[in-house]
């Protein structure tokens, strides 16, 4: 089966950007000027991705606005003959389509869980992308599209997405290890959040995968992890001992925007590319730069 779906996970709390995501959730902070999961979205049908699941927590009903008609707001900007607007607002519930899921409380806390809220519509054989929600990948081609490719090839198990981080912070992530000489990269373990010395890897999985709705099986009958939480890599782990799983480590920039230093990263990285205000953001910068040398 070709891909076509995709759940993007968009339930957490955002604990560390409070009191900003009080209300408003993570994934609708802006990265310039659009919210972190539009990026997702957008990356997803760019691959050829059809359905998009939101996996979505009470209290989060503005994701499913953003991805709504907006009569009022429509009507405003026709009257005042702001087509641009108008056509950009008008675009976005129609670049896929979308399920709305809520993560009930009956579900533990873990980023497997999504997955579990989403199961019926995967169907039994399907394949499918799963992302999470504070990861985004600046690339020509988008991230999901390179692990959508190898799996069309090779057909395994699942695909993960890795990228080398430094050794310091191999603890903040789930650290990958390859089997010796495998062509495509065939993982060999993975382990959540390793402790000093429990690997010698610095391959960090991050939030994109392709998926065989078997993993999604292995988490319904998973036992929960570290921390008392669901967490995807052990299921990746247990599915690794009876099917291939493949690592893809991808081009392009990961930013992860998971805390607000790494979330103002990614705004500045994106600002400067932006073609609207990169020049100028840019000499702002440099001129920033100038200030604080001379004191």
């Amino acid at each position: 089966m070709s891909i076509y779906k995709a759940v993007i996970a968009v339930a957490g709390y955002g604990t560390r950007f409070l009191p900003a995501t009080k209300v408003v959730p993570k994934e609708l902070l802006p990265i310039v000027d659009k919210p972190v999961v539009q990026y997702l979205v957008e990356e997803a049908v760019t691959a050829g991705i059809e359905d998009i699941i939101l996996v979505t927590r009470a209290g989060t009903q503005a994701v499913a606005d953003h991805f709504d008609s907006s009569r009022e707001l429509e009507i405003q900007l026709a009257e005042g003959r702001n087509n641009e607007l108008l056509d950009m607002v008008q675009a976005i519930p129609t670049m896929a389509n979308f399920a709305i899921v809520r993560q009930g409380r009956h579900l533990p806390y873990g980023n497997g869980s999504p997955l579990l809220a989403a199961k019926s519509f995967i169907a039994k054989d399907e394949p499918f992308v799963y992302m999470f929600g504070d990861d985004m990948v600046m690339s020509d081609t988008p991230c999901v599209k390179q692990l959508m490719d190898v799996y069309e090839e090779h057909r395994p198990g699942a695909v993960i997405a890795v990228q080398d981080v430094p050794p310091a912070e191999t603890h903040r992530y789930g650290i990958v290890e390859i089997k010796p000489d495998s062509q495509p990269m065939e993982l060999k373990s993975i382990i959540e959040k390793p402790k000093p010395g429990q690997t010698s890897s610095t391959l960090a999985q991050f939030g994109r995968f392709v998926l065989s709705a078997r993993a999604i099986e292995i988490l319904d009958n998973l036992e929960l992890g570290k921390n008392n939480e669901l967490w995807l890599t052990d299921a990746i782990d247990k599915l690794s001992r009876e099917n291939r799983v493949l690592v893809k480590q991808t081009e392009g920039t990961w930013y992860t925007i998971g805390d607000p230093l790494r979330y103002l990263i990614a705004n500045v990285e994106y600002g400067l590319r932006d073609p609207k205000i990169g020049q100028e953001f840019a000499e702002y910068l440099r001129g920033r730069t100038k200030d604080d040398r001379s004191g």
